[in-house]
């Protein structure tokens, strides 16, 4: 366990069901789904024509000259960044350039600007394609481009583990801050991958819901009749920094980031192992760099994504690392109404675990009608309480490749 403690001082987001922090945080209480049937022409010759887009375009929110210079994700990353900073009251300054890094992460990058412009070279040859293509669609380019806006010089770093990307960006903010490299790190996910291609590819590879005709009812994590995820898009940002450094500047706090955990499974590139061991040493890491015991855990905002394998292995797994220890613990899956994110999810259900422990209230999984029997946790469906005092929560972030990365919250 390490002595620095270091604190959430800002949250930002663009998401299926909000424009920002407040509007996404109402409608994850009030179990509103942004799942949405498709009506693009590309989409009827899907066999998945279902999404979770975002709730507010980036046009209506970022100047367009700027909005036409970056890939769809880069305009999630940098509404979401510049909300956390406005919200962390750093927008005014506070801190020393060369003291503030970013590390925010995706999991496929830019995948419309890259698509796009090879549509347009194979159709109109290679002078139609923007010069702008290559800082728009490297992986990079969200986190270059908040690191520029607001003018980070620490270092900026771009994470990508599949789906445990966004989880991995706020580990790797931590350990900037221990290491000493800075004293305030912005981190966090984005993703924009609601293209014809990649909707094609989830679909061929059966990890997508096909219910096209109750897209709010898609996405059903841990119920018998789950039948895959339901791809999301947007961003998620969160200012974590030097508790030492926030209280020297006043700055609100949300609650601590005590510690991470990261494994890998070494077992599959898309399964998960199915006894969940890897899964369950990355929770145990992040306990022991925590110094936060099984039955502290009062909330798991999980990674269940809806698909048949991933959810019972991962309850198996939290039973494992709690050491049994589950009576006192309330679970849920935000998935359940925003969608999966990829490489943005981890870091936008950090921001939900964030906020359950400040306002001790867990947000319902929705649509989990027909509970798996396999399932042994506490699963809120309603909007659930939490108990007073000092409390913990964990946030689980698991990705195509084996990674593993939970991320252990204590109450502010």
């Amino acid at each position: 366990m390490s002595a620095q403690r270091i604190v959430v001082t800002g949250l930002g987001a663009t998401s299926p069901v909000g424009g920002d922090v407040p509007t996404t945080w109402a409608a994850l209480l009030a179990g509103t789904s942004g799942a949405r049937r498709l009506t693009e022409d590309w989409a009827e010759q899907l066999p998945v024509q279902i999404a979770a887009r975002v709730a507010v375009e980036p046009l209506e929110v970022l100047d367009r000259v700027k909005a036409r210079r970056l890939d769809r994700s880069g305009q999630f990353a940098l509404i979401a960044a510049l909300e956390a900073w406005a919200d962390a009251g750093l927008d005014a300054g506070g801190v020393d350039p060369e003291r503030l890094g970013v590390a925010i992460a995706s999991g496929i990058g830019g995948v419309t600007t890259l698509l796009g412009n090879y549509d347009a070279l194979l159709e109109k040859g290679p002078r139609r394609v923007s010069p702008l293509s290559i800082p728009m669609l490297m992986p990079n380019s969200p986190a270059a481009n908040v690191g520029l806006a607001i003018g980070a010089k620490a270092g900026v770093h771009t994470p990508v583990s599949a789906c445990a990307s966004g989880n991995e960006a706020i580990s790797h903010g931590v350990d900037m801050i221990r290491l000493g490299r800075a004293d305030v790190v912005v981190v966090g996910g984005t993703e924009a991958a609601i293209h014809p291609l990649p909707m094609a590819a989830f679909a061929q590879m059966m990890a997508l819901s096909k219910r096209n005709d109750e897209p709010e009812k898609a996405s059903r994590p841990w119920d018998a009749d789950r039948d895959g995820f339901v791809l999301g898009e947007g961003a998620a940002v969160l200012v974590i920094e030097n508790a030492e450094h926030a209280a020297a500047r006043g700055a609100q706090v949300y609650a601590e980031v005590a510690g991470a955990g990261i494994t890998a499974d070494s077992h599959d590139i898309a399964q998960p192992d199915p006894g969940g061991l890897g899964a369950t040493r990355a929770m145990r890491m992040a306990l022991k760099e925590s110094g936060i015991e099984p039955r502290e855990i009062v909330h798991i905002n999980a990674h269940a994504t809806s698909t048949p394998q991933g959810d019972v292995a991962e309850c198996l797994a939290i039973t494992n690392a709690l050491d049994g220890q589950i009576d006192q613990v309330i679970a849920t899956s935000t998935k359940s109404m925003t969608g999966h994110l990829l490489g943005a999810a981890g870091a936008l259900e950090s921001i939900a675990t964030v906020l359950a422990l400040r306002d001790r209230l867990v947000p319902p999984t929705i649509n989990l009608d027909n509970p798996d029997p396999a399932v042994k946790l506490d699963i809120a469906t309603d909007q659930r309480a939490l108990p007073s005092g000092d409390i913990a929560a964990l946030n689980n972030s698991f990705g195509f490749g084996g990674h593993n990365v939970a991320i252990a919250f204590r109450s502010a």
